[in-house]
């Protein structure tokens, strides 16, 4: 019997995929608005010198919140439970220890 692979799974869940298409309409207002400022001043007046960069910065940090945020909807595989009694290790606290059992194969 051959021992079961687990399932693969994305580090990216919903949440980050939303956070990452929010930043990309973000980070494409920010172009466009740099891109088709004042047409009298070649946009050179405050949506295209201010407001635009501003929109790049935020969407770039929300790229980058993407990346970092932990999704909750993400299920970690649990731990494998501690044993909870080990052989040898049962002896009650101010006894002697067990004497060690004789080994199981036959020395030359």
């Amino acid at each position: 019997m051959q021992p079961t692979k687990p399932a693969p799974h994305f580090a990216f869940g919903p949440r980050n995929f939303r956070l990452m298409w929010i930043g990309l309409a973000v980070l494409a207002a920010g172009f466009i608005t740099m891109m088709f400022g004042d047409k009298d001043n070649y946009g050179e007046d405050f949506v295209g010198i201010t407001l635009g960069p501003l929109l790049l910065v935020a969407g770039f940090g929300i790229e980058f919140a993407a990346i970092l945020v932990r999704d909750k909807t993400l299920v970690v595989a649990p731990a494998p439970p501690a044993p909870t009694s080990v052989p040898g290790l049962t002896q009650e606290i101010g006894t002697a220890p067990a004497a060690p059992a004789a080994p199981a194969y036959k020395r030359l």
